[in-house]
């Protein structure tokens, strides 16, 4: 049963040379609960893809092919993620506190799918209403 929506720092994490042994930790412990967004992994590939041909580039491809898009679900921005989006981002700019789009579309993911949004960055997800968040680099 998946429980948590990973943003691009935790999935991140797991391909750095030294690692945040929380989030690592907590990455096996929870592996089989875990997805991600769509918006996520278009994060992560436009990443990839702006590295110039090198061994690192190579292992982030491996990283993303062979072990995210096999053990994750990618989460689509669909139509009810739009509409929740939407209510969401007009009632916060009326506050004064927009978010930026993709975290906006990230949220939406998490909140429709019920899940807890496991990201570094909370203070970006924070004003979103009803969203759980946790921190796994703490």
């Amino acid at each position: 049963m998946i429980n948590y929506l990973l943003d691009t720092n935790v999935i991140s994490e797991a391909i750095k040379t030294d690692p945040n042994e929380g989030v690592f930790r907590k990455l096996k412990i929870h592996q089989k609960e875990l997805a991600t967004a769509s918006p996520v992994w278009h994060e992560l590939q436009f990443g990839c893809r702006r590295l110039p041909p090198s061994r690192k580039r190579s292992k982030i491809e491996a990283f993303l092919s062979d072990v995210v898009k096999l053990t994750m679900e990618i989460l689509p921005y669909d139509k009810a993620a739009a509409d929740w989006h939407a209510k969401q981002r007009a009632h916060l700019a009326e506050m004064g506190c927009p978010p930026s789009f993709v975290d906006g579309q990230i949220a939406a993911i998490a909140k429709i799918n019920q899940l807890i949004l496991v990201t570094r960055n909370t203070s970006d997800f924070k004003c979103f209403s009803g969203l759980k968040i946790e921190n796994w680099h703490r």
